[in-house]
């Protein structure tokens, strides 16, 4: 199918923006995100990632491990791009399972032994609550943004972004948190990054069910 010439134009616009990006120094954005918790909780970790607000946002899947190690999911939290591939090793001497229930995306990677690893390519953005079937206590959450300019946030809440000069929406989540968002203009020097709070303080952690929703044996939960 032949594109209209407002296609084209609109696809001759995002490349001479793209361009004039790449040439022009990169800005760094730098902010904190802040969090309203329960009494006495910790804040789980924030994830910030910026999208374009005048082209589509480039396409650059990564590769990223999330090991599997003393019945525990490594690192707990990931964030990736669009497109990303994550592999799942096992590093312990017993069988594990990856599967997920959440949308848009369900998956099972099935039951391997230790020393085997297997992958997921995640085609869509969205948040994925990660489970094993056997060892109910192995938790993780991955985010899959449609932007590759994503980071988490340090202990503190403080995080940077270096974006090539223009507009941007940010936004900050958490897996115990709706998402904010700002809109921002970044030039080829520092740029601040308005306030974001994310609101956890309504949180309630409930037990998970198995990939097959019903609940794990109560032996499943005993540690070696």
């Amino acid at each position: 199918m032949r594109a209209t010439a407002h296609g084209r134009a609109l696809l001759g616009l995002a490349a001479a923006w793209w361009l004039a990006a790449g040439a022009a120094p990169a800005g760094t954005l730098s902010g904190a995100v802040s969090t309203r918790t329960a009494t006495g909780a910790t804040p789980a970790p924030a994830i910030v990632y910026a999208e374009p607000l005048d082209a589509a946002a480039p396409r650059r899947p990564g590769t990223y491990t999330l090991t599997q190690k003393h019945r525990t999911f490594s690192p707990t939290v990931l964030a990736v791009p669009v497109g990303s591939t994550v592999d799942f090793p096992n590093g312990d001497p017993v069988f594990h399972n990856v599967f997920s229930l959440s949308a848009p995306e369900p998956f099972d990677l099935g039951l391997y032994r230790g020393g085997a690893s297997r992958s997921r390519t995640f085609t869509r953005p969205g948040t994925y609550r990660v489970f094993c079937n056997i060892h109910p206590e192995m938790t993780a959450f991955i985010a899959v943004v449609p932007s590759p300019w994503v980071t988490l946030a340090d202990t503190g809440g403080r995080f940077s972004l270096d974006l090539p000069p223009g507009r941007y929406r940010l936004t900050a989540l958490s897996e115990r948190a709706r998402p904010v968002q700002a809109e921002v203009t970044v030039g080829a020097g520092a740029a601040a990054a308005p306030p974001l709070q994310l609101d956890e303080s309504s949180f309630v952690q409930a037990p998970h069910k198995n990939k097959h929703g019903q609940e794990y044996p109560a032996a499943n939960w005993e540690k070696p």
